[in-house]
């Protein structure tokens, strides 16, 4: 009985231990995207971002961003980002990268 008690609790410990965490960020598919905003600030969608999955993680600066979608995703869903110096709602408007 033991045994099987052993068995059952290394099971356990294992599995919990291997799981991915759940995270309560939001993840926004082409799908969710708000496009219109996009093309409000002037950026429109990207053939090369088409379908771009994007993920709240601990990034912060417009250096740190790949695009001017993942940026706008930034700026509107993900906590304490530094993106838009002057607070008009337009992220990296100085980044030159695109």
């Amino acid at each position: 009985m033991k045994k099987h008690l052993f068995v059952i609790l290394t099971a356990l410990i294992i599995n919990y231990f291997t799981q991915a965490p759940v995270s309560n960020e939001p993840i926004v598919t082409l799908d969710t995207f708000d496009a219109s905003s996009a093309y409000l600030s002037g950026s429109g969608a990207s053939s090369k971002n088409f379908g771009r999955v994007f993920r709240c993680d601990e990034r912060q600066y417009c250096s740190q961003m790949t695009s001017r979608e993942e940026a706008e995703f930034f700026l509107q869903n993900c906590p304490n980002t530094k993106l838009d110096g002057d607070n008009d709602g337009i992220p990296c408007e100085k980044d030159l990268r695109w």
